[in-house]
C-alpha cells in the first residue's frame, strides 16, 4: 500500500482514522516483577534511605562503566550540581557548555553562581563543537561541560586535549549516554566527572536518580559532602559506629538517594545491556525504513561511537514541505505518536535572554537544527508493532505534506 497525497489515506487530524487506538509515548519505562521484588525487600528490611543499597548500587555503577568512584544523588540535576560543586566553580568564574540541552546542564552552573557561556555545535551529531568552545576559553573558564546528546558521546578527545591544555576540568554531562561507548571505552571513565540521570524515560531507573562517576578521590569525597548538606558522614555511618558526633563543613544540600531506588536501579542494571541493545535495534529499523524519506533528515552515528539512542531526534527539511514544524507535530499526535522536542535552545529562553541578553542569531547551528526537531519515539519496551505504527504514521503524514511529485513510501513491514 503506497502513501500519495490526494489518497484515501486521510490524515487523523483532518478527519481520517488514526494510526493507532492509543497514544504510544517517546518514552517510557519498564519495570519487571524482578524490580518490583527488589523494591519491596527494601521495604521490609532495616533502611529504606541511606542505607547498604546505596553503596551497592554506587560500586555497580562504577564497575560498569569502568571508574573508581560513583556517587549517588536524587536526580540527574542534583548530580550535576553536585559536579559543579565539587569542581570549585564560583562567583566569578565560567564555564563553557552547549545550547541544545535541557536547561539543567546549564542552570547547574548558575546554582554555584558561575556563569554558563555557550559554544556552538556539530551539525550532524548536534554535539558541542570543540572548535566553538575553544574560542569563549577566557580566564575566568574554569569547566567545560559538554552533553551528549540523544546518547551519542561527544567528541571526548578534543575536548579533553583542550581542557588538558587550558587547566580545565570536564563535566561530561552522560543523562542521555549510559551504556554509550567512545573509541571502545564506556562512557562513565573517561571524563574527570561524568553524570547520569535514572528518570523513567532514561535506559535505567530508579524513580528520580543520578550518579556522578569519577577516577579522582578527592572529587568523590567532595561529591558525598555536598549530597548531605556539607556533613562528612551520614546517618548510617554515626549509627554503626555508635557517634551522635557531626560537623558541617560545607553548604551542602540533600540530595541522597533512597535504599528503594538504589534496589530499583540495581535490579534494572541487570538488564542495562538488553535495554541498549533494543534501543540500538529500533534506530537501524527506523534508520532503514527512513532513508529513502528525503524530508527527513536521520540522525547520525560516528564510526568511533556506540550511541545508547535514548532520543531518535529526525530533523525535517521544512523546504520540502507544505507545513511547519508544528503542523506536522500536531499531525503526527493525532495519528497517536507521542512525538517531542529535544530542546528549545536554552539561551533562547525568557530568563536567558533576560539576564545575559540572547539574541535569536547568537547560535546558528543551534537554531537552525532546532527549527526542524522532532523527537520519535524511542524507548526498550518498544514492540515491533509500536515501530511499525511510527514509520506508517510518519510516511502518511510526510507524505501527505510533501513537496516532491513523486513521493511515495511503503508502510513499514519491520
Amino acid at each position: 500500500m503506497q502513501i500519495t497525497p490526494g489518497n484515501e489515506n486521510i490524515l487523523a487530524i483532518n478527519g481520517g482514522k488514526s494510526v493507532r487506538k492509543t497514544l504510544l509515548p517517546y518514552g517510557h519505562q519498564s519495570i519487571c516483577e524482578e524490580d518490583i521484588q527488589s523494591v519491596i525487600e527494601v521495604l521490609r528490611s532495616e533502611w529504606i534511605t541511606t542505607g547498604p543499597k546505596v553503596a551497592e548500587f554506587e560500586e555497580a555503577i562504577a564497575n560498569y562503566v569502568g571508574s573508581n568512584y560513583a556517587v549517588s544523588f536524587s536526580s540527574g540535576t542534583a548530580a550535576l550540581h553536585g559536579a559543579v560543586f565539587a569542581a570549585g566553580l564560583g562567583p566569578g568564574d565560567e564555564a563553557i557548555t552547549t545550547p541544545l540541552t535541557f536547561c539543567a546542564t546549564a542552570n547547574c552552573i548558575l546554582y554555584q553562581g558561575a556563569t554558563p557561556v555557550f559554544a556552538d555545535i556539530f551539525h550532524d551529531t548536534l554535539n558541542i563543537n570543540p572548535q566553538h568552545v575553544e574560542r569563549h576559553i577566557t580566564t575566568a573558564t574554569k569547566a567545560i561541560i559538554p552533553m551528549d546528546y540523544a546518547g551519542h558521546p561527544v567528541d571526548l578527545d578534543e575536548i579533553l586535549n583542550l581542557a588538558e591544555k587550558n587547566n580545565l576540568i570536564v563535566i561530561e554531562d552522560a543523562c542521555h549516554a549510559l551504556g554509550a561507548e567512545y573509541k571502545g571505552k564506556r562512557v562513565g571513565g573517561i571524563s574527570d566527572m561524568t553524570v547520569f540521570s535514572f528518570h523513567p524515560v532514561k535506559h535505567i531507573t530508579t524513580g528520580e536518580g543520578g550518579m556522578v562517576t569519577t577516577n579522582d578521590s578527592k572529587l568523590a569525597k567532595r561529591l558525598k559532602l555536598f549530597r548531605n548538606h556539607g556533613i562528612d558522614s551520614d546517618a548510617r555511618q554515626r549509627a554503626t559506629n555508635g557517634i551522635w558526633y557531626y560537623e558541617m563543613l560545607e553548604l551542602g544540600y540533600n540530595y541522597r538517594l533512597t535504599d528503594i531506588g538504589s534496589a530499583l536501579g540495581l535490579s534494572q542494571l541487570k538488564k542495562l545491556d538488553q535495554n541498549c541493545s533494543r534501543r540500538r535495534e529500533i534506530a537501524l529499523k527506523y534508520n532503514v525504513e527512513f532513508e529513502d524519506i528525503a524530508a527527513i533528515q536521520r540522525p547520525t552515528e560516528k564510526e568511533y561511537v556506540n550511541s545508547a539512542w535514548h532520543l531518535y531526534p529526525i530533523r525535517l527539511n521544512l523546504n520540502m514541505l507544505k507545513a511547519n514544524r508544528q503542523d506536522i507535530f500536531a499531525a503526527l499526535k493525532a495519528e497517536n505518536i507521542g512525538i517531542n522536542v529535544h530542546y528549545i535552545p536554552v539561551h533562547l529562553h525568557p530568563y536567558y535572554r533576560n539576564r545575559f541578553a540572547y539574541r535569536t542569531g547568537d547560535y546558528p547551528v543551534t537554531e537552525g537544527a532546532y527549527e526542524g526537531l522532532i523527537s520519535l519515539p524511542m524507548f526498550h519496551g518498544m514492540t515491533d508493532q509500536d515501530i511499525c505504527d511510527v514509520v506508517t504514521a510518519i510516511s502518511k503524514v510526510i507524505g501527505y505534506y510533501t513537496n516532491e511529485k513523486n513521493f511515495s513510501k511503503k508502510f513499514a513491514k519491520v
